[in-house]
């Protein structure tokens, strides 16, 4: 058409001058909100807590449980100090009575006087291990002594005493001896029923070599390994030589003992020995398993 424009056949007309060409004809545009509101804000990234900060819950109820933690602390603390004052402080839980028992030769006085138990101290603070030393170390009769508490106001002490059996004299007294060898004490008067040491090892051929102490020792061992009974009827212990110990009974007999080994086995040979042939005057334990009885 003359004068005028030729469209192209299949391509719509449009003006590329106006707004839409301006701002991207074609693309889609987001909604735009409602005036007056304002667009939602992105969620914020929690920070780091810093060093030394708390991060537990605050507020009314972390205090709440808090308070029992608190009233039970401040409650043990009382008590504590409470029962502190209970046990060193009052007058409640003190010394007021010492007893003491188990004795067969010596006294109460003698025992508490070696003991000298703090008489109105603490009871929890007694030391009985002291007082059991001071007991043992004071009074060498005392082979143990058990040191208690007896609450509320009480110690008490259970005293074992040794058992001597054997006597060494010495001019006119006696010391006992009791069955690990310790001499204990000297006594003027020779307790019944304990045999008396004769040592004769002067001219024994093996006196330099066991000396006074060692052939003591086999005494001992002799004599703390009789039956009762026996032990009751023995009268002396003679001791020649190591192996050869005898021992004079009441009623004129005597023992062939030898040596103090085996002398378990020994006393029990005699003892059925004294039980078979109650008539015999001398009894040979030498050999525990031979043993032989004479004499009527």
């Amino acid at each position: 058409m003359a004068g005028g424009t030729t469209a192209r056949r299949g391509t719509p007309f449009s003006d590329r001058s106006g707004p839409a060409a301006r701002k991207g004809a074609g693309a889609p545009q987001p909604p735009k909100a409602p005036k007056g509101s304002r667009a939602p804000k992105a969620p914020k990234t929690p920070k780091a807590p810093k060093s030394g900060q708390r991060t537990g819950p605050r507020g009314p109820g972390a205090r709440l449980r808090r308070g029992p933690v608190l009233a039970a602390l401040a409650a043990a603390v009382l008590l504590t100090a409470g029962g502190t004052w209970v046990l060193y402080g009052s007058s409640w839980l003190r010394v007021e009575k010492v007893a003491a028992t188990g004795m067969e030769v010596l006294t109460a006085e003698q025992v508490l006087g070696a003991a000298a138990v703090p008489v109105g101290a603490p009871l929890v603070s007694v030391d009985t291990e002291e007082i059991e030393s001071r007991v043992r170390g004071r009074l060498p009769r005392v082979d143990s002594v058990d040191v208690v508490r007896a609450w509320p106001h009480g110690i008490g002490l259970k005293v074992t005493e040794r058992k001597p059996v054997l006597l060494v004299k010495k001019d006119a007294n006696f010391v006992e001896v009791d069955a690990s060898g310790v001499r204990f004490d000297t006594v003027p008067k020779a307790p019944a029923g304990v045999p008396v040491l004769e040592l004769n090892a002067g001219r024994s051929p093996s006196a330099r070599r066991f000396d006074e102490d060692r052939l003591l020792h086999e005494a001992v061992l002799v004599a703390g390994a009789l039956p009762q009974p026996i032990a009751r009827e023995t009268v002396q212990v003679k001791v020649g030589s190591y192996d050869s110990v005898v021992l004079e009974l009441t009623r004129g007999r005597s023992v062939t003992w030898g040596s103090g080994e085996q002398s378990d086995a020994k006393g029990r040979a005699l003892n059925a020995l004294l039980k078979a042939a109650p008539k015999a005057t001398h009894f040979d334990v030498s050999v525990p398993t031979a043993p032989a009885a004479s004499g009527s």
